[in-house]
């Protein structure tokens, strides 16, 4: 009998963007054309964001996702054929169904292995890592192919210059091995439904039409005095699992969703605000793409390195949240 494997690493990073970029001044712009008023520094100043990325029509969640497939699979020295599981998490599909982890494994050009999408809004991606890792460990995966992909700018209210301004399209990914070493050392994962109307789309298709509101709807401040709360005690938790103290962190990696609420959380946690990883500024919001792309960005900066203890945390509508701590 094989024993089970003891660990699970991320043996490989990858991400994508969108070649179109829209900087605060191009929003501004964009919403003059409707009749609303904004501005850079009123946008950098309540979030952090300079730019995000939009894709093109007819480009979906599945073709920003197999590009950052694709890159992780080469970072990590592995063809599409060796994975032996696919997770996207993903609140922008590509249809109602099948999974766009089913699309992606297609155009990878392979068949055969599990393929299923998460569904946890900014959490998303911390809650496909948790669950590809216990799936390793449960010895019913080797190989698993972990990304989140986002097309928010398809969901977004151009008449809602509090929202609108906040989300942009990418994936990322990364790729999780069965491992004789520790890699993932302790994850966390928690929701709270009563909170569900404060960050939501409420629509959905039926009989052909679209029944409510299709269109991302946010209490800012609600979503706000939440984060800061979670985001601490999650990370607190993990860190007391792995036997671990945020002194031992040499990253944090939170959802990239506002600079006021990363830096609230490192301050809580007494770490060096240049040990957290920052790319809201440049990619805005980007849901459950949002913590893959800034690991990759990181790792691909040379922050980031083998040996290096990362606190990747997640927080989103649900309301969702959780970490995941490893050794990278």
């Amino acid at each position: 009998m094989t024993p089970l494997p003891l660990y699970s690493r991320i043996t490989g990073t990858g991400s994508y963007l969108p070649p179109r970029r829209l900087s605060n001044a191009d929003m501004v712009d964009l919403l003059a054309k409707r009749g609303l008023e904004t501005s850079d520094e009123w946008i950098v100043e309540r979030t952090g964001i300079r730019a995000r990325h939009f894709v093109d029509d007819g480009v979906n969640a599945s073709d920003l996702a197999v590009q950052a497939a694709r890159s992780a699979l080469t970072a990590a020295g592995r063809q599409a054929a060796e994975i032996d599981l696919i997770i996207v998490a993903t609140s922008t599909p590509d249809m109602v169904f099948p999974s766009t982890a089913a699309i992606l494994q297609h155009k990878l050009g392979v068949a055969g292995c599990a393929a299923f999408d998460l569904q946890a809004v900014c959490s998303g991606f911390v809650y496909a890592l948790t669950v590809a890792d216990a799936m390793i460990r449960a010895g019913t995966a080797t190989k698993a192919l972990v990304v989140g992909a986002e097309v928010f700018s398809r969901i977004l209210d151009f008449d809602d210059r509090t929202t609108c301004v906040l989300f942009g399209d990418g994936a990322g990914a990364v790729v999780l091995e069965a491992s004789d070493t520790p890699g993932i050392l302790a994850t966390e994962l928690h929701a709270d439904g009563s909170h569900v109307g404060i960050l939501c789309v409420p629509g959905t298709v039926a009989g052909g039409q679209v029944l409510g509101d299709p269109l991302l709807k946010m209490d800012g401040q609600a979503v706000f005095k939440l984060a800061v709360g979670v985001l601490e005690s999650v990370a607190r938790s993990v860190l007391a699992k792995a036997g671990r103290t945020a002194a031992d962190v040499d990253w944090l990696i939170p959802h990239q969703a506002n600079i006021r609420i990363m830096q609230s959380t490192a301050r809580k946690l007494k770490l060096d605000p240049a040990r957290l990883v920052v790319t809201v500024d440049q990619h805005g919001n980007t849901s459950a793409a949002s913590v893959p792309l800034a690991l990759d960005h990181a790792v691909r900066a040379g922050q980031v390195r083998t040996g290096d203890t990362v606190m990747l945390e997640g927080v989103g509508g649900g309301f969702t949240w959780g970490a995941v701590l490893l050794d990278f």
